[in-house]
């Protein structure tokens, strides 16, 4: 919408880029372009204000297809004008002096002749189009026979409009044809889902028993181990054992040979000493044999007096003496008779020798 002002009487107008503006005076065209901005005197002036913008105008509308279901076509065209001059001539685009703004709604009557042809052209192409297969391919059917239809319409060229896009948003049938229509696809999705579910699960059981598996071959693994190293250690035991018995067999051996040979040297200087004390008593025994019972006498004494207690005092009484001295006395005249038989025979001998 132009922006007017007012200065004693005249108006200053002032439009942006994408407007046309056509200013008339008493008749002739005063102005005309966009982005104008001049003064008027509105008592003389006719303007208006075309857009020459592009435009984007949504199509919403009902259509039934060839088996009779009713759907609903969501499009947008977009559009523009591009002869300001003669969309100013065929349309209503007058502006009031005093505000800017348009006296009609030419941008509705452009709206309803684009609606209008664009659902001219889908009404004929759905009538002749399945239900299911205007829902599958039927957007793109649509959008190319609206294009051609608006490009081929000769009241918009006419009109000074130019179609510059058509898009088809959607065609949905309804509520209820839709909820049946989506069934099947739920039905086959859920299949689908149940079947990825089966697998997963058949996937994850086959996975445990594989993990059970290994871990059985595992266990039955460290079993075989554990069974070498108890026969390892029983092997080792029994080695050592044996070595151990060996060992004090070679000890048992050797104090066996060690005491059998003491035993031997005890036994030789037991026969050593029992010889050499044997050999002494029979050397003492003809000594003895050979020696004058006087002289074993005195020996025997002597060897008793080394044998008694040392006396430190004696005491005599008189009858010990005088039976002492009596036996002294025996004797002395026994010892002097066999003295004197002896003298004689001794000198019988010597003179017997000497005759």
């Amino acid at each position: 919408m132009a922006d007017i002002t007012r200065r004693l009487g005249l108006r200053h107008l002032r439009s942006a880029p994408t407007a046309h503006i056509r200013h008339h005076r008493n008749g002739r065209l005063a102005h005309d372009g966009p982005g104008l901005s001049f003064w008027f005197r509105p008592l003389s002036a006719a303007l208006s204000e075309v857009p020459v913008d592009d435009r984007e105008l949504a199509v919403a509308f009902h259509a039934r297809t060839a088996d009779f279901q009713d759907v609903t076509v969501q499009a947008t065209v977009t559009y523009r004008v591009s002869d300001p001059a003669l969309a100013a001539a065929r349309l209503d685009f007058s502006v009031d002096p005093d505000t800017g703004s348009w006296r009609s709604a030419p941008l509705e009557q452009l709206s309803t002749l684009l609606t209008e042809s664009a659902q001219q052209h889908a009404l004929d192409v759905l009538a002749r189009t399945p239900l299911a297969e205007a829902l599958a391919d039927g957007v793109a059917a649509v959008r190319e026979r609206i294009g051609a239809g608006l490009a081929a319409e000769p009241r918009l060229p006419a009109t000074g409009i130019e179609v510059v896009a058509v898009r088809v948003v959607a065609i949905r049938p309804e509520p209820e044809v839709e909820r049946a229509l989506r069934t099947p696809a739920r039905e086959r999705i859920q299949q689908d889902a149940d079947s990825a579910t089966y697998e997963r699960r058949a996937v994850a059981v086959q996975r445990e028993r594989a993990i059970a598996e290994n871990e059985m071959a595992s266990r039955i693994e460290l079993a075989r181990q554990e069974e070498r190293l108890v026969e390892q250690h029983g092997t080792n035991a029994r080695r050592e054992a044996e070595e151990k018995a060996a060992a004090d067999a070679v000890r048992t051996e050797a104090e066996a040979a060690r005491t059998v040979a003491l035993a031997r040297a005890e036994a030789e200087s037991a026969r050593t000493v029992g010889e050499a004390r044997a050999a002494a008593q029979r050397s003492w025994l003809t000594a003895h044999a050979s020696a004058d019972p006087a002289v074993l006498h005195a020996l025997a004494a002597t060897r008793l007096a080394e044998n008694v207690p040392r006396i430190e005092s004696l005491t005599l009484s008189p009858d010990v003496v005088t039976g002492l001295l009596a036996k002294l006395g025996h004797g002395a005249g026994a010892a002097g008779r066999g003295g004197d038989g002896g003298a004689g025979r001794g000198a019988g001998e010597r003179g017997g020798g000497r005759s």
